[in-house]
This record gives C-alpha cells, structure tokens and sequence, in this order.
C-alpha cells in the first residue's frame, strides 16, 4: 500500500511498526475481547466482542490482513473504530502440532500429484494479531481504504514551495514518539539507546513484528533530536547521527537477535509517514510494506550522497506516491505538477 505524508503509528503500532503501538495517539495494541459491559478506562482491554461492523475498508491477499471499519457499543459509546486484523506468520515449531491437532481438513481439488486442501486448526494455533486505532477520525479511515495511487516527482522548488507549507500548516502529532524518547511509554521494549541528544537514538521493534520469529525482523531507530523531520533536512551536519544509527543499530540487533548486518535491509522513508526522522530495520529476506523502489532509500546510500555532498537533498528530485485522498496531492494538482 502507497502511503503519503499522514501521521501513523507503526507500533501498538502497528504495523510497518511497524512496535510501528498508538500513532498520533491513536493507535493501540488491542487486548483481549472484553463484551460491551467493560468499564471503559486507562489499561481497559478494548471490547471487541462490541464492536459492529460499518464497512470493510480494504484486504490484502498477499499480507493476509483485513482492515475494518467498526465501532463498540455499550459504555464506550458509539465511536469510530479501526480494527487491523492479521495473520500471524507460521512458527516452524508449531507446524507438527498443527498437522496434528487439526480439527477438520476437507479435500478442494485433487490432480495427478497435487492436491488441495482446506485445514481448520485448533484455536490455540488461529493467531489473528488484532491492532485498534480508537478514536479513529476521518484520516484514519480514509488511511486503510483502498485507493489509486499517483506517483509525484518533487523537484526541490516543489519541497519549499508546496511540501514544507503543507507540513507546517498541519498538526501531526507525533508524542508518541517522545513519549518513547523520554521513556514515558515502551521503555521496556527498547532494544538499544544511544541518549547523545545530537547524534543519539532509540531502537525498538516496530508494532508489525511479533518477536517470535526472525524472518520478518523489524525494528525503528528514533533519533533524540527533534528538529529533522525527513530525508529532506539531512546534511553532512547529520553523519555522525545517521553513521552511529547504521553501526549502532546493526550491532544492536546482532547482538541481541543474531541477525547479521549482511542480512538487513536499512532504509528511509521519503514520504515518511511522520515526520520525526526515523531509520527502519528489517531482515533482508522479508518483503516488508514500504520497500518499493518509489519510496525507501538506503541509509548507506545516504550516507554516501551526504559525504559527496552536504546539499544533496536540497538539490535533487524525489519521487514517492500519494493516495488519490490526500490533501498533499491536491496541492501538487493546483500547482499543475500531476
């Protein structure tokens, strides 16, 4: 999915984090099922065996996931609600048991050598990872509805005289992410911290990785400093911060998860989808959301351009997507640059 400028959350946000738990404040990790009578509250699980459905907003075959318009009843109202429901990835230890302990398997198609089947698991091995962003307001569901994509070439005169207004005239909220630099939220899930406020950062794993497995590896480095929102600030100024993020990061995680650097794939967004810089990490081998040609740049090929020259990002065209909904895209259309 194509995603513009629009505050997210990858860390419960989810995800891409894509632990990406609340974005703008919004995003939560959803608890256990909890029937409409739950007391609404702080820690309060959200009531999912409340919530009605409005519309499906969009399914995705390939990332096996389904993103829902609801909303809960009973004492938390009658809200808006947005419900990502995911697969959870196979696990090989659990593979045995699962052929074991199926409770049904029904014959779909049978050909020479092949065959299909449909196999209904047991509900200890049906995993559904289950992210909440509630309240939702109007961005967030028109965020997961399916739309066209336009692709925009943005020449550094469009940055300064259309992108950064549009930025500027916006109230994206990203405490969440200073809530998690300031350890006021997620502290416990910090994998590394670097606290230099100039050329520090966080590391933690973004929301779209459960942990329990290494192929789809994900985590985000945030940076401490507060004043480089995207690719379009960095200078030669920031090489000490984006070269301890790289170094940093991958001994971070090799240490910790045993996953070499040849094995991951480091990488900005260009749109970022908030505009607090941050560096994603994910295993190599994992199609992750976001890694299209169009959109991610490898932070050692930014580094590279940095040391060749300091104004490279103030200098040439970026390319990056826009949904068909986003305010961004009608500016670039006004100005005739679609």
């Amino acid at each position: 999915m194509a995603e513009g400028p629009e505050p997210k959350r990858r860390r419960a946000e989810a995800g891409d984090g894509d632990g990406v738990a609340a974005g703008n404040g919004a995003e939560a990790e959803a608890g256990a099922g909890a029937g409409a009578g739950a007391e609404p509250g702080p820690g309060a699980p959200f009531p999912l065996s409340s919530v009605r459905l409005r519309r499906l907003l969009r399914d995705s075959a390939r990332e096996k996931a389904a993103f829902v318009h609801g909303g809960p009843s009973g004492l938390w109202g009658d809200t808006d609600a947005v419900l990502i429901l995911e697969k959870t990835p196979f696990q090989e230890e659990k593979i045995e048991e699962l052929l074991r302990k199926h409770t049904k398997l029904e014959l779909q198609m049978a050909n020479d050598i092949y065959s299909t089947y449909r196999l209904y698991p047991p509900p200890e091995l049906s995993e559904i990872k289950t992210t909440v962003v509630y309240p939702a307001t109007e961005k967030h569901l028109q965020k997961y509805l399916r739309q066209e994509v336009h692709l925009i070439r943005e020449s550094w005169e469009d940055y300064k005289n259309i992108t950064l207004p549009f930025i500027q005239s916006q109230s994206f909220s990203i405490q969440w992410v200073y809530n998690i630099l300031e350890k006021k939220a997620e502290a416990d899930r910090i994998i590394h911290e670097n606290q230099d406020p100039s050329n520090g950062f966080v590391l933690v794993p973004d929301f779209k990785w459960n942990q329990n497995q290494l192929y789809d590896l994900y985590l985000i480095a945030l940076v401490q400093r507060r004043d480089v929102k995207s690719l379009r600030d960095l200078t030669a100024e920031h090489l000490p911060l984006l070269k301890n993020i790289l170094q940093e990061g991958k001994e971070a995680i090799a240490k910790r998860f045993g996953v070499p650097g040849s094995q991951l794939r480091i990488y900005l967004h260009y749109q970022p989808s908030y505009y607090h810089l941050h560096v994603h990490f994910t295993a190599l081998g994992y199609d992750a959301p976001g890694t299209s040609v169009e959109r991610a740049h490898l932070l050692a090929d930014v580094i590279d351009n940095l040391v060749l020259d300091s104004s490279y990002y103030q200098k040439r065209a970026l390319t990056f997507a826009l949904r068909a909904d986003e305010p961004l895209l009608k500016k670039f259309q006004e100005a005739g640059r679609v």
